[in-house]
């Protein structure tokens, strides 16, 4: 009898069901916290076989997650200093010099000379016009990397509550 796993994104909790039969494997239960919950199904930690590791675009892949918080309270503060129309140049390339020790090796020589130069005081408007493709896209270095710490921010939460309950399929069907 297999037990499946669903994610409700609302509660950020992680539930188990007991499928008694597989008929059952492709439907999604409601949420045992409350009727109009969002629920996803999820791999089980067990389930994934294999010591292979796929390649990931995502350069903050891997940190760990108190690093992660730090990171996130200390970005947040430091934006709330920084003026959106005008940015001080040595204060933007401040911020991002705290991103890209971060990323650590992830991160591509032509954005440390960007950070480099803007520490620098340099323009941040000769920068982007300079390395504007470094993102494969219309998009600068620079913003293409606030573009993902911006939605790391916004859409950044702790380790889902796994609930300890074992609930039965049927009756959340």
């Amino acid at each position: 009898m297999p037990i499946y796993e669903f994610y409700c994104p609302e509660k950020n909790t992680v539930y188990q069901f007991l499928a008694r039969t597989l008929g059952n494997r492709d439907r999604v239960p409601r949420c045992p916290d409350g009727e109009g919950l969002t629920m996803e199904r999820r791999v089980s930690r067990f389930a994934i076989i294999g010591k292979a590791k796929e390649e990931s675009d995502d350069p903050f892949e891997g940190i760990d997650e108190s690093k992660m918080e730090a990171l996130m309270e200390d970005m947040e503060k430091s934006m709330g200093g920084l003026d959106e129309d005008n940015p001080d140049p040595r204060q933007l390339g401040h911020f991002m010099r705290k991103m890209t020790d971060l990323m650590g090796d992830k991160t591509p020589p032509e954005l440390r000379e960007i950070v480099k130069r803007l520490e620098s005081g340099e323009d941040p408007e000769k920068l982007e016009s300079e390395f504007g493709d470094l993102a494969g896209d219309e998009e600068g270095a620079a913003d293409a990397l606030f573009s993902q710490v911006l939605k790391k921010i916004r859409g950044h939460r702790t380790q889902p509550v796994r609930d300890p309950k074992l609930y039965e399929l049927t009756e959340f069907l």
